[in-house]
């Protein structure tokens, strides 16, 4: 039986500091298990902290908030807001420009994410240019 194409338990033991800034719990992807068309990790987001802005070229993403809140700029210009509570699903289009944060002072959000690229971090791309007009705007 070729090992790729085999059920797999994977106990989430290895974190890795992702391009956009956070902290992931490897799961399943093209590195852990050989998956060949999904990605998905746990991530929590410490209170006050936010990712940097980046999109996923060609790739969907969904997201499910286990606990705690979440919050999102998003779309050209990071022009577009969301925020998210524990039991609530995301769906962020391929290619779609993003910067999730956490609002709270006191609780970290714990989230599942799935993508469908299966490597951990080929299809991240950065947009450190929505990035200074994040931090403008949160000075405003």
């Amino acid at each position: 039986m070729n090992t790729q194409r085999r059920c797999r338990v994977v106990r989430s033991t290895r974190i890795y500091r992702g391009k956009q800034g956070l902290d992931y719990g490897e799961a399943i992807s093209k590195e852990s298990v050989g998956s060949e068309g999904i990605c998905m990790h746990l991530l929590t987001i410490p209170p006050e902290v936010r990712a940097k802005a980046h999109l996923h070229e060609n790739h969907e993403t969904a997201i499910y908030v286990i606990q705690g809140k979440s919050a999102m700029w998003y779309g050209e210009n990071l022009m577009q807001h969301m925020e998210i509570d524990a039991g609530d699903f995301v769906y962020i289009p391929a290619g779609t420009p993003h910067l999730p944060y956490n609002p709270s002072d006191s609780e970290s959000c714990t989230v599942i994410i799935a993508r469908t690229d299966p490597n951990e971090q080929e299809s991240v791309v950065l947009l450190p240019e929505l990035d200074d007009i994040w931090n403008r705007n949160e000075l405003d």
